[in-house]
């Protein structure tokens, strides 16, 4: 097996609260192993452009603390090209960089696992995202800090519900999966949750209302998934509600990306120790084309082909208990 001399390490899609955390494990590994490595700036288009720095252990001293990702993140179209992804490996060639440990979620791991294959090039994902959308891993490094951040934010909009008397509908980050609003919509003791998964439709979301009101309630907070199909947006949902059940003094409420900001929590900084020592583990074992993952609160290996395969299952016990508890 070929001696690993040097790693490389880039944060690629959306930012995560903990990512700098994990590049600080990355790093700190590498340096217990006696590796050099090689901070990637901005993503998957700095691999194009060559955006390389020279990390050590006191590079990223101080950043296990601090939201987003210091290496930055971007989007790149030029990586989809086999022109832009050839470009990329001239880059890592010419670099003498030997591995890489690639932070993001299921996009990021389908365009390195097509690197991977492309260029015969060893590379280990470590998952990255607050939607904890990524099959293959309990959670990923993000979403626990995401979930802390709506319910303190829900938590604060009921303030306001309760002295008005009003309902807000609050929309959490979601597109294709209700984690979020799942998790968060329980911790915060909503009335009702709105995911992509299940299609509760507007009728049955008036008769809930309407059996709120009717026992006694007086405000009412509905969480809402961005990807959720009640309402072509949830302004046209909120206008439905207010025609049809006059009672109801409707204010709604988008949290946007305050989501992705902030401190990450304590579980976020340890999850993403763990991945980032388990990456580099894996890298010198050999491994390549695979996730590092968390499952049963053990650090695992799995393809990238089985991490990029749909939409992960919503757990049903959590809608169950979401429906018993909101009555």
């Amino acid at each position: 097996m070929k001696i690993l001399k040097k790693i490389g390490v880039l944060t690629s899609g959306g930012d995560a609260p903990g990512m700098n955390a994990a590049i600080r494990a990355v790093v700190r590994s590498c340096a217990y192993h006696k590796v050099d490595c090689v901070g990637v700036y901005r993503g998957l288009q700095g691999l194009i452009e060559g955006d390389f720095k020279e990390l050590d252990a006191r590079s990223v001293k101080n950043i296990i603390n601090r939201g987003g990702t210091f290496l930055k993140s971007a989007r790149s179209k030029e990586f989809r090209t086999a022109a832009g992804r050839k470009k990329a490996f001239n880059n890592l060639q010419s670099e003498n960089i030997d591995a890489l440990v690639v932070i993001g979620g299921d996009g990021t791991f389908a365009g390195a696992s097509r690197f991977a294959e492309e260029f015969n090039f060893p590379i280990v994902g470590i998952p990255g995202t607050i939607d904890n959308d990524i099959h293959g891993t309990d959670y990923t490094i993000g979403y626990d800090t995401a979930l802390n951040t709506v319910v303190e934010a829900i938590d604060k909009i009921r303030d306001t519900a309760n002295s008005h008397n009003r309902l807000f509908l609050v929309e959490v980050m979601g597109r294709d999966a209700g984690d979020i609003a799942l998790n968060a919509g329980i911790g915060a003791g909503a009335e009702e949750i709105l995911i992509p998964e299940q299609n509760m439709g507007r009728e049955r979301l008036l008769e809930s209302l309407s059996r709120s009101k009717k026992s006694g309630k007086t405000s009412s907070i509905v969480v809402i998934s961005e990807g959720d199909k009640s309402g072509k947006n949830i302004f046209e949902l909120a206008q439905y509600i207010e025609e049809n059940l006059t009672e109801y003094e409707v204010r709604v409420t988008v949290l946007g990306h305050i989501q992705r900001g902030g401190s990450p929590s304590c579980y976020d900084r340890v999850l993403a120790s763990r991945l980032g020592v388990g990456a580099i583990d894996a890298i010198l074992r050999g491994e390549t084309n695979v996730m590092i993952g968390i499952v049963h609160n053990k650090v695992v290996s799995v393809p990238f082909s089985e991490t990029i395969t749909g939409n992960v299952e919503m757990d049903k016990e959590l809608i169950r208990v979401a429906d018993i508890i909101s009555i």
